[in-house]
């Protein structure tokens, strides 16, 4: 894997662009982003759209059939080929660790990073039916869910995986297959769907996954000029505290097979640039599928100017989680 790093933000010739992309709703919208966002800058940008494995597997849980790394293969496949120039993903499903000859190239300004209650039964878990269904597309999510759910008593409601992109989960909420379903909150605003948030968990209540809520664009590591237009969307402050979240989960095996939470905030005002220091906060947490009750959590801080230290934070993170009895997995 290339080490991800900020190229400086210098002025980039004209280009002619391809960009991967799924084919959903979303993934569409995202990648539009950064084709306007690139446009503006005088860039000639066309989408590619494709269909990934992630795409047509609904009836199984990701931990079962391969992981995150699903959703890019494919992207890939069209970067090495040279079909595409730049990937645009989801950063909470990209792999903590990219194949050899692939780099992370950018990281835009973060969407808000919380899980979202979605319902027509009231504003949480509280004001559920009796015997609900809550379904859900992450380990972490069922954890924490289920713990939530402990602490108000509700032991009557079910917690069910939930596969298929945003809105599909939708519609299997509007058909009657759940009561309640949690979406990532960043979803819903880009696709101006907020008004179906009936509540936001904060981090203190669910806390996120690494990389949640924004955007990561892969480039083949070789494409130096591919990054120097790409450095002018990148967003400095956000890139540093997502590093230090996927290391925490890099360090543990980087798997969506273990329930992992990890979510960085700057103390006080965040860093301009690359080289401006500030104090970094990381909070996360493991949790042990096979005993629900079994939930590892951490807080580390440091000052943090640069995208290795702010990894050295999470390898932090990490390490105390480890003391704690959570435990390194094998993909």
């Amino acid at each position: 894997m290339t080490v991800a790093s900020a190229p400086p933000a210098t002025a980039s010739p004209a280009l002619d662009l391809t960009i991967a992309t799924r084919e959903s709703r979303l993934a569409l919208w995202q990648a539009e982003h950064v084709q306007a966002r690139l446009q503006a800058s005088g860039h000639r940008v066309r989408l590619l759209g494709m269909t990934t494995r992630g795409d047509q597997i609904l009836d199984r849980t990701l931990s079962k059939v391969g992981g995150k790394g699903l959703f890019v293969k494919e992207l890939e496949v069209a970067l090495e080929q040279g079909r595409a120039d730049l990937a645009v993903h989801s950063l909470k499903d990209v792999p903590m660790e990219l194949p050899p000859g692939f780099a992370l190239a950018c990281v835009m300004a973060r969407e808000d990073p919380r899980d979202a209650w979605v319902s027509p039964h009231g504003d949480g878990p509280e004001t559920l039916p009796a015997g609900a269904v809550v379904g859900t597309s992450s380990l972490r999510r069922q954890v924490l869910l289920r713990a939530l759910l402990r602490r108000l008593g509700r032991d009557d409601v079910r917690v069910e995986p939930l596969r298929g992109n945003l809105d599909t989960r939708l519609r299997k909420l509007d058909e009657g297959q759940y009561h309640a379903i949690v979406l990532a909150a960043a979803g819903l605003r880009r696709l101006g769907l907020q008004a179906r948030i009936r509540r936001l968990f904060e981090p203190e209540v669910m806390l996120p996954a690494a990389g949640q809520g924004a955007l990561g664009i892969e480039i083949v590591a070789v494409r130096t000029d591919v990054a120097a237009a790409l450095a002018p969307l990148a967003h400095w402050a956000t890139w540093c505290a997502v590093e230090a979240e996927r290391a925490v989960s890099r360090a543990l095996g980087g798997s969506c097979s273990v329930p992992l939470a990890a979510y960085a905030t700057w103390a006080g005002r965040a860093p301009g640039g690359a080289g401006e220091s500030a104090e970094l906060v990381l909070r996360a947490a493991w949790g042990d599928a096979e005993r629900p009750g079994a939930l590892c959590e951490a807080v580390v801080r440091a000052e943090v100017a640069t995208l290795e230290q702010a990894r050295a934070l999470g390898e932090r993170a990490a390490h105390a989680l480890l003391a704690q009895g959570a435990r390194v997995t094998v993909a």
